[in-house]
Parts: structure tokens; C-alpha cells; sequence
């Protein structure tokens, strides 16, 4: 157990002139330098483990609140738990992304950023958000306040709600002698959708595929890798068009051929999606277009939808 975080202390750690960007279009670049300065001394002294040097950082009656909810008041208090911080964290290393600096007044700047420690024991590294008030008293720049928050590292959540309808199980209507059962489900980190495709005959399990299902943060859409136990495989580029899931998918079959087709989810109801594949080339050869199949949501056991 890690006695004290020192997340948002680690405020002054951006060595990049250009992340000190002040708002107020006369802040002195001096102040920046300053700040700068201070970032490189106080990495220094962290790794010399010197505590009472890391407490100068602060104004005499500055403070520290951990992500615990403790209030460290003034600069005995901070240089007693850095000390204690030390004895039991030799080796420790640190790591910042500052988000922003900006000079509120010439002689105060708000800081919000990310911090990071790395523990010699080779436990996972800890990680906070920050928000940091620096002042300048008698030209120098010192901590008044710091403030830390949990971070919860970005996900792909938000960027996939729009599929999140789909969760739950669906089973294909048609009349024939093969059923297609889909569940979709969201995998624990909340990053991607999941799909389980079967494909059974007579109870009899002939096909199953896998998807996952995700965001492509540089391309700024919906992507999936598809797996099927025959060993063939797949990646889909997404994209919604007025209530329609357009799937532009190239696949690899087991013999090496190559199967591009275009398939199209359209949501009929809270319940009720049909599934069609268009535009379907086997080696740069048509094939016939697969009709238009309706699937219904599954009933949970409790007689009501599956749904999330």
C-alpha cells in the first residue's frame, strides 16, 4: 500500500515551453520560464528523494489534498508525508501530461493535467487528474493549492452508443433450415462491442463467428475484426446512414480468396433488425446478393426483452 499518492504535486513537471501557454496576451515569457524552471528543480529533488526541497516548493501556508480526501496544510505537513512518502518508495519514478497552464492574473496560474508514478516494486503505475494554483510572491512562483481527482483513462464508450440498441440476443425469422442466433454484449473495459454470431441446423452447431466491434479514434469510425471457426477472417468499416448500419467488409476465406461485400442492419423496431448483404464479389467476381433476413430481439426469462 502506497502511503501517499503525490499525483497533483508533480505540477511543474512539463519541460515543453509551449504547453506554459498563458491566456493573457502580456504574460511575460519569463513567468513561463519560471514555471518551467521550477518543473525541472522539482524533479530533481523527487529523485533525490529530498523532502524538506520539494516543500519550498509550496508558499508557506499552501496545501495538498490526495486523492484520499487528506489536507496537508503548509509546508511541514507536505515535507513530513514526502518524507514518509520516500522511506517506504524508494526508486520511484514520475510522469506528466500537462492538459493546460493558463495565467489567470500576471501573478496567478491555474494547471490541470495527469499524473503518473511508477513504483520500483513493479506494481501498476497510479494515475490521477490534477488542478494546481501557482502563485508569484516577491517575483518567484510558488504552490498555493493542489487538488486531486480520480482518473478514469478515455474509452471508446461514448463513440459507440449509437449500437448500443443492439445488446442483448436476436434469432433469425426465416423459414429455413438454418438459424442464425446473434448476441451482442459490451467487453468489461466498456471499449468495445462484442458479437457472437451461430449458424445451426437442426440443433446442430455448423458456424460460429466472433466480432469485435470498436472506434477508430484517427479514422473517426466505427471499425470490427471478424473471426469465424473456420478460419476465416475479417475487418468491417461502419457507418450510419439514416437509420442504416452500412458494413463495407473484406474478408479472407480458409483457400486465400478474398470476399468483399456490403452489408446493411437496419433497425424496423425496438425489437425487430433485418440483415442483407449487397455488392458481393468472391476474388473480384459477383455473387448473388443474400436476401433480406429479420431477426427478433430474444425474450429473457423473465418474459421481457433482452435489452439493456
Amino acid at each position: 500500500m502506497k502511503p501517499i499518492t503525490l499525483f497533483g504535486i508533480l505540477t511543474l513537471a512539463s519541460f515543453q515551453a509551449h504547453l506554459f501557454a498563458a491566456d493573457a496576451a502580456n504574460q511575460p515569457t519569463g513567468d513561463k520560464d519560471a514555471i518551467s524552471s521550477n518543473a525541472k528543480a522539482f524533479v530533481a529533488a523527487f529523485e533525490q528523494g529530498n523532502a524538506k526541497a520539494i516543500a519550498a516548493f509550496w508558499t508557506e501556508d499552501g496545501d495538498y489534498m490526495d486523492l484520499t480526501g487528506r489536507l496537508l496544510q503548509g509546508r511541514a505537513a507536505i515535507e513530513n508525508a514526502f518524507q514518509d512518502f520516500f522511506t517506504e518508495n524508494k526508486g520511484t519514478k514520475l510522469r506528466i501530461d500537462v492538459i493546460s497552464v493558463r495565467f489567470v492574473t500576471p501573478d496567478t496560474a491555474i494547471e490541470d493535467g495527469i499524473t503518473s508514478l511508477t513504483f520500483a516494486d513493479g506494481s501498476p503505475p497510479n494515475q490521477a487528474r490534477y488542478t494546481n494554483v501557482h502563485i508569484k510572491k516577491n517575483g518567484q512562483w510558488f504552490l498555493q493549492s493542489v487538488r486531486e481527482a480520480s482518473y478514469t483513462p478515455p474509452g471508446n464508450y461514448e463513440q459507440l452508443r449509437a449500437l448500443e440498441w443492439a445488446v442483448g440476443e436476436w434469432v433469425d425469422q426465416g423459414n429455413g433450415p438454418e438459424i442464425d442466433h446473434v448476441r451482442f454484449e459490451w467487453s468489461e473495459d466498456g471499449n468495445f462491442l462484442v458479437s457472437t454470431q451461430d449458424v445451426t441446423m437442426k440443433q446442430t452447431l455448423v458456424s460460429r463467428a466472433t466480432e469485435w466491434i470498436a472506434w477508430d479514434s484517427a479514422a473517426r469510425q466505427v471499425l470490427s475484426w471478424s473471426f469465424v471457426t473456420d478460419g476465416s477472417f475479417g475487418e468491417n468499416l461502419w457507418s450510419n446512414e439514416g437509420g442504416q448500419w452500412i458494413i463495407k467488409t473484406n474478408a479472407t476465406l480458409p483457400n486465400g480468396k478474398k470476399l468483399t461485400a456490403t452489408n446493411i442492419i437496419t433497425r424496423e423496431g425496438p425489437d425487430t433488425i433485418t440483415w442483407q448483404s449487397k455488392d458481393r464479389t468472391l476474388d473480384g467476381k459477383a455473387l448473388p446478393d443474400v436476401e433480406k433476413i429479420t431477426m427478433k430481439r430474444v425474450a429473457s426469462e423473465t418474459g421481457t426483452v433482452n435489452q439493456d
